[in-house]
């Protein structure tokens, strides 16, 4: 059984940093691209960075570029979201997802206060 959990979301104000965590079983890890999407009240879920199967190539939706910072670790079948100077249009719940499948974790929720 496929399981990925997110954690490390909360409430910052603006201008502060979160790191989020996705901790990943049941498939080997290191063969897929991961990724983080956010879904914002009442907007589509949208895409926010990735990371290919061995860390050598990240992409990141323009808004955060400079700002978020994507990594993983192998070792721990984990992958991380850094995320600096955060804005109030930031606020979503994050989602990491095992790019190629249908495997989500259950999101964890990120709000910046102006």
């Amino acid at each position: 059984q496929v399981q990925l959990v997110e954690s490390g979301g909360g409430l910052v104000q603006a201008g502060g940093s979160l790191r989020l965590s996705c901790a990943v079983s049941g498939r080997t890890f290191s063969r897929y691209d991961m990724g983080w999407y956010r879904q914002a009240p009442g907007k589509e879920r949208e895409f926010v960075a990735r990371i290919n199967w061995n860390d050598e190539t990240t992409y990141y939706r323009d808004s955060v570029k400079g700002r978020f910072t994507i990594s993983r670790d192998n070792a721990k079948n984990m992958v991380h979201l850094q995320m600096n100077s955060l804005k109030p249009e930031d606020t979503a719940i994050y989602y990491c997802k095992m790019e190629g499948t249908l495997d989500w974790g259950q999101g964890t929720q990120v709000t910046v206060s102006s």
